[in-house]
Parts: C-alpha cells; structure tokens; sequence
C-alpha cells in the first residue's frame, strides 16, 4: 500500500473542507478574542472574571458539539448514500440534544452564578466581575446551540461555506458592539463586562437568524422544514444514541476537566488565571486548523463509507496521519513566533506577562501532539464508528493521570504554576502513542449496527 493517496479529488476535499471549517472557527473565536483583549485594555479583574465565565461557555460549547459531532457521523454516511430523509430526521435527533442541554445549562448559571464561578477562584473581585457577564451571556447559550446543530446538518453534506459567512458577521458585530458599549464610546454608556456580554448576546441571536434564513432560502441539499425538528423516528434515535452518546460523555468529561484545569490554576493566583486565558485564547486561535482538520476528516470518512468505499479508508488514514503532523509543525512555530507580540495588547501585570509568555512557550511545543493525536482519534477513529474508544482514552488521561498529578502539583507539593501547567498538558504527547496505535491497526472502521 502507497504511503500517499494519489487522488486530487481527496487532497481537494480535505484542504477545501479544512480551510472554510478553519476561518469559519478562527472567526468565531475571534468573537472570544475580541472580548479578550478589549477586557483586557479595561482591567486584569475583568480579564479574569469573564474568562472564568467563558470556561462555563467552554463547557456549553463541548456539549453542543458532542451533539452535533454525532449527528454529522451518522449524516455524512447518509450523504454517501443519499437517504436525505435519514439526514433530516438525525438533524432534528441532534437539535432536540443540543436544545435541551443548553436549557439546562442556562438554568444552572442564571440560578447560582456565584456559586458556579466560585469553583474556579476565591478571588471575590474576580468573582463579581464574571457574574455580571455570567447573568447577560447565558441567554445567548441556546441560540448557540440551534445555530451550531443547523451548521453541523450543512456541514455534514460538505456545505461549509455559510458557516464562515455567519461567523464573520456575528465577528463584525461583535467587535463594533464591544468598542461602544464596554468603553462607552459614540454617546453609549460604559458598561465594562455587562456590555461585552450584551455584545455577544446580541451578535449570537442575529447569527442564528443568518443560517435559518440561509437554510429556507438558498440549501438544497437535504431541504429542512420546520415539521422536521416535530418528527421523531425511534430506530435512528436508538442509533444515535449508541453512535452519539460516547461522543457527547467523551466532550462533557473533557470540557468539565478544562474546567477543573482552570478551577486548579484559578486557585494559584490572579496571575495564573490571566496568563492562562491569554494563552488560552491565543493557543485556540492558532489551532483552529488543527480542529477544522478532525471536522473534514470525519465528513470525508464517513462519505467515504456510505458510498461503500471502505478499501480506501486505510491509504486515507496513512496519508492524514503525515497531514497532521505537518500541520502541528506549522501551527507549533506560528504559535512560537507570535507569543512576543500579542502581548503587547493586554494591559496585565508583570507576573501575569512572564506567566503568559512561558505558557505560550509550552503550547507551541505540546501543540505538535494536539495536532496529531486529536484529529487521529476524533477525526479518523470516531467517524470509523468505534466512539466508545475516544471517550475511556479521555477518562483514563484526563481524570487519571493528568488532573491528580496536576492537583499535587499545586496544592501538595508547591510546584510553580509552570510545572502545574506543564503536567496539565502533558497527555497532548501521551496520547501519541495510544493514537499511533489504534489507528494503524484498523479495528475502528464499523458499521452502526455492529
């Protein structure tokens, strides 16, 4: 078997679908950064408390995915087989997940606000300062979530291009929503975190109104109608269940262990949480083709395997594992050389800085491990159909190894927020190992009722 593929048609696909994924997320991350930085030229205690608050976002953000990244695996294989009924009807499977957990979340944060980001820090200004975010930015969770399950549906039948379209607009609206109501600019009044809330609220309900008038309007693909999202058929709920359900614990533990992580280095400092958010941010951004890479993989493969073209999934494998890495090397030295710069747009403390910049440091060498074992087991493994693995890999790292010994690291021991950081990242390399082989013996590829 030949190391590359040799069809244009695949290399096509793959940088196609990961480009337009890639803006569309680096856009709507921008949507965070914005916020980021102008909270950051406000206040350190403003920085802190809404990137505390953002964790909640994070973990919103985890289970809308989970919901959607199963509807997808399912779908893309019904799009390689053309049962455009079945895509409709995963469709409204996956809205109801997504609605109703978001539902449930904004209920938690509206109801205890103080409690919810009092996990994460004792640090009482920190604290006041998320909540004032935390009350405004929860209404904007389950337009979120209708918005990303439609675009999930569209993505699914390899129709990316109006997720970059909606993520570039609810960026622009944004950004100008934020310079007038944070600093209180052209006659509005300075509402500081309040108005970056109100700006994001405003820029989430104006996007979900985009893609549900793009979808009656101009989608012709599979045609969802209102009536879909009312219908439900029993025997593909089953099935997205087993197939989807994995995910969906998989990304709940993962974005309550990023939680953890932040509730850990939370309680090492205000420091710590600032060049951790800062890091953050800026690790997110740089990443985001790493990210768009496991979504193309995922529609590619499972087309793949609807059209009952499994002898071609493992040449596709061999040549994606080469793509990823390639891709880590790059985002790796791009994340190295920007993490002088982009400091220089934070109004923080010295302590914060030097944290921020050692941070950065350590990211933009994990970063090579994130960009091959993520996509090999997300991307290639999930859509295969074994969904099951991804979830006890996570567990066994993340709440086994990394989170004790990081917990020890702080709280026992005394180790400097490096070293914590350090052993917070350490399973983005671990897990090389474990990828290198379950991808490569190919007992992933399954069919959903096996």
């Amino acid at each position: 078997m030949k190391l590359f593929v040799r069809e244009k048609q695949f290399y096509k696909s793959f940088f196609w679908l990961t480009l337009i994924i890639g803006l569309q997320n680096i856009i709507s991350l921008g949507v965070n950064l914005s916020d980021n930085v102008m909270l950051g030229g406000y206040s350190e205690p403003a920085l802190s408390g809404v990137a505390l608050a953002n964790q909640i976002q994070f973990l919103l953000h985890m289970l809308v995915m989970g919901a959607g990244e199963g509807l997808v695996i399912m779908a893309s294989r019904y799009w390689g087989a053309k049962d455009i009924l079945s895509i409709r009807r995963v469709a409204s499977i996956g809205m109801r997940m997504a609605v109703v957990l978001s539902a449930v979340l904004w209920a938690i944060v509206f109801f205890f606000p103080h409690g919810v980001l009092s996990i994460f820090t004792s640090g009482q200004s920190v604290i006041d300062e998320g909540v004032k975010y935390l009350q405004i930015i929860c209404f904007s969770y389950v337009f979120f979530a209708v918005t990303n399950i439609l675009l999930a549906s569209l993505r699914s039948v390899e129709t990316v291009k109006i997720g970059f379209i909606v993520s570039l607009s609810t960026l622009i609206i944004n950004v100008a929503l934020n310079y007038v109501l944070i600093y209180g600019h052209l006659g509005f009044p300075e509402l500081g975190v309040r108005g970056s809330a109100i700006a994001t609220l405003l820029a989430r309900m104006i996007e979900t109104v985009i893609v549900i008038s793009y979808i009656k309007r101009y989608d012709r693909k599979i045609l969802l109608k209102l009536k879909d999202f009312f219908q439900l058929d029993l025997s593909l709920f089953k099935q997205y269940i087993k197939v989807g359900s994995p995910i969906l614990l998989s990304n709940t533990i993962w974005g309550l262990a990023m939680g953890a992580q932040t509730a850990i280095l939370g309680h090492m400092g205000e420091a710590a949480i600032a060049a951790n958010s800062i890091a953050t941010t800026i690790f997110q951004l740089v990443t985001v083709v790493i990210y768009a890479s496991a979504s193309a993989t995922a529609v590619l493969i499972g087309k793949t395997i609807g059209e009952g073209f499994s002898d071609k999934i493992k040449a596709y494998a061999k040549t994606l594992q080469i793509l990823y890495l390639l891709l880590g090397l790059g985002t790796g030295l791009i994340l190295f050389i920007l993490k002088d710069y982009v400091l220089g747009f934070y109004t923080i403390s010295g302590e914060a800085k030097a944290l921020a910049l050692q941070f950065m440091t350590i990211l933009s060498i994990t970063v090579v491990g994130t960009a091959y074992q993520m996509p090999a087991l997300t991307g290639i493994v999930r859509s295969g159909g074994d969904t099951k693995f991804v979830l006890y890999n996570d567990f066994i790292f993340m709440w086994l190894i990394v989170l004790p010994s990081s917990f020890l690291c702080a709280f026992v021991f005394d180790l400097s927020p490096i070293v914590t950081f350090i052993c917070l990242k350490s399973d983005q390399i671990l897990k090389c190992f474990v990828a290198i082989v379950k991808v490569n013996r190919y007992r992933w590829i399954r069919s959903f009722e096996s």
